[in-house]
């Protein structure tokens, strides 16, 4: 992994290898000191040099398609492996393609492949095609793992062929033919999804497209009836490498994503007119609080369409955009991409299920939680949500901010404002503790208060809080 977040405070000298990188012989990510290395050994020691002097590591940083690293002198990890030590640079943040919408895991696709274009021309390939290799940076896709490439050799045309298929290939023919809530499916195949039940999933009018047929259905297929046949490696020349490559693309680029109706993806364009009337001073508001804050990591939970976190961005902030609505996500991400530079990451993330650690040991991939803390969370419009769509009492939701952030700006819903009214609708009210008193009470908890403003034209109220670091009380005096 190459990212600041879930960085611990650690002595000087000491050493931590870091989980995600122990499966490679290759090498592995490691700390000393805080700073982030990825020990080279000896075993890739040819590969390595092949390339740099190939020219293809130059080729593909300037491009920005792979990560930066510099060689350093900083002592190996595990000296008798150790062939070099590079320190890579690191990224704000690590998101897993299980969080990514649509066009953020095609274009992570389409990456990996002009990837293996370019190495192709230049006598080298990927050995591996794991999704788990790209990470997401100002808008764009980029590999980070610097030891994924050897020395074309003159086997077969791709060993990471059936990888790319099931980390890339099939879910996306999954989330554009059914549902792009099945992207999410790659948490729980985390080697990606099985060829087989990819199939199974499918409609046959999937398999229409000759490139789709050929790498989805007769490919799984072929992995049943010649599992074991020399087939599989017989040789291959350049020539054969591109045109797979080329074949690949077609199947991912002839797919399309497919929309399903969200109410929340429209809820910016069709909020009440009272909340319209509010927004602009919201939006100062927000605005304020956020340059009041300190600097550096943002998470907005529930971002919707991301109008608060392009708030947060204008203040230099790198903003993460979290929400669980598939086409809020894709919407937002489609708008940055097209921008020349934007510190926004959009996120398919269900707050009241967040990403759990998983892999071997529970180790490999991080919990939203231990990405963090954030230097700041916004939580604008979602308590009530929290409260009254998940049954999550107001005590848990601030133990839970409190585990994420230093400082949280949140926005609190009363019990009779008309978004509140529309959730309790269909439902008893059971929520007796649902107040400003006691949701002032709760935070108050953990958290000192820096500024609270009654947003005109609503009974809604902006607060500023910070992490508590003493017991003291304290008391709420709202501005208006």
């Amino acid at each position: 992994m190459v990212s600041k977040c879930g960085l611990r405070d650690l002595p000087r000298n000491s050493v931590e290898k870091i989980a995600a990188s122990f499966r490679d012989p290759s090498g592995f990510v490691f700390r000393r000191g805080g700073i982030l290395y990825r020990q080279v050994n000896q075993v890739f020691s040819d590969n390595y040099r092949l390339l740099i002097d190939s020219g293809l590591h130059a080729d593909l940083t300037e491009r920005g398609a792979l990560i930066q690293h510099e060689e350093v002198q900083a002592p190996p990890a595990e000296k008798a492996r150790a062939f070099k030590v590079i320190r890579p640079r690191e990224l704000a943040f690590i998101s897993y393609p299980y969080e990514w919408c649509f066009s953020q895991l095609q274009d992570a696709a389409l990456l990996t492949l002009d990837i293996q274009e370019t190495a192709l021309r230049r006598g080298m390939s990927l050995k591996d095609a794991t999704a788990f290799n790209i990470q997401f940076e100002n808008g764009r896709p980029i590999h980070i793992d610097t030891l994924s490439f050897e020395a074309a050799d003159s086997g077969p045309p791709w060993l990471a062929y059936r990888q790319f298929c099931q980390h890339f290939l099939a879910p996306l023919a999954l989330m554009a033919w059914r549902d792009p809530r099945l992207g999410r499916m790659l948490a729980l195949h985390l080697d990606g999804i099985p060829l087989d039940l990819c199939c199974q999933l499918l409609p046959h009018r999937a398999f229409w497209h000759f490139h789709r047929w050929i790498h989805l259905w007769l490919h799984n297929v072929g992995q049943k009836r010649i599992r074991h046949s020399k087939a599989l490696r017989a040789p291959a020349s350049l020539q054969q490498r591109l045109a797979l490559v080329d074949s690949l693309r077609s199947a991912v680029t002839s797919l399309q994503h497919r929309r399903v109706s969200s109410h929340w993806s429209q809820y910016e364009s069709a909020r009440p007119s009272y909340l319209a009337e509010a927004r602009l001073s919201k939006e100062s508001i927000v605005s304020e609080m956020i340059a009041s804050a300190p600097n550096g990591l943002l998470w907005d939970l529930g971002c919707n369409t991301g109008v608060f976190s392009r708030i947060a961005a204008s203040h230099r902030a790198q903003a993460v955009a979290i929400d669980y609505d598939h086409d809020c996500i894709e919407t937002l991400y489609r708008q940055i991409r097209k921008e020349p530079n934007t510190s926004i990451l959009p996120l398919i993330i269900d707050t009241t299920n967040p990403s759990s650690a998983l892999g071997w040991a529970g180790t490999e991939r991080m919990s939203l939680r231990e990405r963090g803390p954030a230097a700041t969370v916004l939580a604008l419009a979602i308590v009530h949500h929290w409260a009254f769509g998940n049954n999550l009492p107001l005590p848990d939701i601030c133990r839970f901010l409190a585990s994420c952030t230093d400082h949280l700006i949140i926005e609190f819903v009363p019990k009779h404002d008309p978004m509140s009214q529309l959730l309790l609708a269909s439902r008893q009210d059971i929520f007796p503790d649902y107040s400003p008193h006691h949701f002032e009470q709760a935070m108050l908890e953990h958290f000192e208060l820096c500024r609270s403003v009654a947003l005109p034209g609503s009974e809604r109220v902006l607060y500023h809080f910070r992490l508590r670091r003493g017991s003291q009380p304290a008391t709420v005096t709202r501005q208006e």
